[in-house]
């Protein structure tokens, strides 16, 4: 009796040819990965595909959304790493004829629709091209009616669209939306073209779905703590977050829910504390480490859920793709190139994923010091400066105080308040605190230029009646304002009380001036200016004139 067995063999034998074409083609459906090398001549000729364990982790995620086991993806990856190519072209060419799933319609999105118009182009090129159409041109056709550059159907139902973040409005609902780099790079320091990016990602991309089983891929590299990425992990949204930065770092490991295939999934755990802006994953060992140093509120419960580490790497700052940028090259060429205009603040970016180089901007985690205790001397010249605003969004800027002191050659940083309030809410917050600080503390407020600045001014002036208060113009940059506070920081010169604010403050100052909010290192550097300004010699507390210069 003939075994199937026997008659693959027996085929195989008399067409070995044949036989391999075969294989190739079952291991180009099975896997994302397996089907790049086959198809790569067509789109980069002359070039040689360098795999590396990087590619296969973007591969494995997105496989993970054709079969259904994730609807939210963000993919954070250095530039050069294929994540255009791997994500708006060869992936959606696979789902079609590979994986035969031409009814899936797609919208590729990008700060620029130049770029998703040049990836439409690719795609087509390898579904036209014979070595494709011999695998897999008998599950669908191109329509030569609608088969533009900007969109081409195929006779299934399906689609792909290329358009940009400024030009999707309403209209058509796909199956798949793929944000690739919302963001240019160029233009990292407009806060009304992030914002608008923002506001796309939020009120247009939702509606664009087809149903809910549709999914949303954001594949980009990390240019500014509030862009796409940062809104989504900030605002806890359900996605899982594939982040892997050029360099290894021990801290920034990346975790998420799809199972990989070389390395044990780690049980991690989400720790919240009350001095944190947000919640964390730690592993089970880090939550013991935790407990150690600062003891959990005893009705704390952990909430668990399986993770997967999906970076195997172990050595710090050990390269994510060498096969491909050597430490030659990114030591010689490419951190240059990147720090000539950006400085430490593109490469912990675009490199890193992390907006803030390691340890800080400006500021430096590891250069704070921290006191347990105020000295009480009553020859402090405290001062309490304010950076403020008025607007009860939390999106929006923050009204941000913070007390300071220069005692004995150190910079005391003693108390920080912040409000998102109305003008009413803001002018009790700046009346209540003085009345905490007491009279010795004098009050900096910055004034705005104009008739608007003038009457700001004389609101606050009747809500501080009996109190030391001082009015000046913001003169210079926030970061120009910054560079004195940040100097005796660096110098190991800037002690905090030890308090739930820490933290906040800490985390702001790190990413600072690149950073969404700067308000509380604004209001720290107007305190530290006036407090260096009231010191005599001999005398640390000299004499004010009432909303005046001393």
């Amino acid at each position: 009796m003939t075994t199937s067995h026997d008659t693959f063999l027996a085929q195989a034998l008399a067409d070995p040819s044949r036989t391999l074409w075969e294989l190739d083609r079952l291991d180009a459906e099975a896997h994302l990965r397996d089907f790049i090398p086959k198809v790569w001549e067509i789109i980069e000729p002359g070039r040689r595909f360098v795999p590396g364990w990087s590619i296969d982790a973007i591969c494995e995620h997105l496989e993970a959304v054709t079969l259904g086991q994730i609807k939210r993806l963000v993919i954070n990856v250095p530039p050069g790493f294929m994540k255009s190519l791997t994500t708006a072209v060869l992936w959606p060419a696979w789902e079609w004829g590979p994986r035969n799933m031409p009814w899936l319609r797609y919208i590729d999105a990008s700060y620029s629709e130049q770029l998703t118009v040049r990836d439409n182009r690719r795609m087509r090129s390898i579904m036209m091209h014979e070595i494709y159409q011999q695998r897999w041109g008998d599950r669908f056709a191109l329509l030569a009616e609608q088969n533009a550059k900007i969109r081409f159907d195929n006779d299934k139902t399906g689609w792909k669209i290329a358009t940009s973040v400024a030009g999707l409005g309403t209209g058509e609902r796909g199956d798949r939306f793929i944000i690739d780099d919302p963001h240019n790079v160029k233009e990292t320091e407009s806060d009304a073209k992030r914002e608008a990016a923002l506001q796309w990602f939020s009120e247009v991309v939702p509606t664009r779905m087809n149903d809910d089983k549709s999914a949303i891929i954001v594949i980009m590299q990390r240019i500014h703590d509030r862009d796409v990425s940062g809104m989504i992990l900030k605002s806890e949204l359900k996605y899982d977050w594939l982040c892997l930065p050029m360099r290894y770092e021990e801290r920034h490991r990346s975790f998420t829910s799809v199972p990989c295939k070389y390395s044990k999934a780690e049980r991690v755990t989400r720790l919240l504390r009350e001095s944190e802006p947000l919640p964390r994953w730690v592993t089970e060992d880090e939550l013991q480490e935790e407990e150690k140093r600062s003891p959990l509120p005893e009705d704390y419960v952990p909430s668990f859920k399986l993770l997967h580490c999906w970076d195997r790497r172990t050595v710090e700052d050990e390269l994510l793709w060498p096969e491909r940028f050597s430490e030659d090259q990114l030591t010689n060429e490419l951190e240059p190139a990147l720090s000539a205009w950006g400085g430490d603040f593109a490469i912990a970016g675009q490199l890193q994923q992390r907006p803030a180089p390691r340890g800080g901007g400006m500021f430096k985690r590891d250069h704070f010091q921290f006191i347990e205790k105020l000295p009480e001397d009553a020859s402090i010249a405290w001062v309490r400066g304010y950076d403020l605003a008025s607007s009860k969004d939390d999106r929006a800027a923050k009204t941000a105080s913070v007390k300071l002191g220069i005692h004995q050659g150190r910079v005391l940083m003693a108390n920080v308040r912040k409000i998102n309030g109305t003008p009413f809410e803001v002018e009790t917050l700046v009346r209540s605190t003085a009345e905490m600080d007491g009279v010795a503390c004098q009050i900096s407020l910055p004034q705005d230029p104009g008739q608007a600045g003038v009457s700001q001014k004389m609101y606050l002036a009747r809500a501080l009646h009996g109190f030391s208060f001082y009015f000046s113009p913001e003169s210079g940059s926030k970061e120009d304002r910054a560079r004195p506070l940040a100097a005796q920081c660096e110098a190991g010169n800037l002690y905090l009380l030890k308090a739930p604010w820490n933290d906040s403050f800490i985390s702001e100052a790190c990413v600072f001036p690149n950073g969404q909010f700067k308000d509380q290192v604004d209001a720290a550097s107007r305190a530290y200016d006036r407090a260096f300004r009231r010191r005599l010699p001999g005398n640390a507390a000299a004499p004010v004139l009432i909303g005046g210069e001393s």
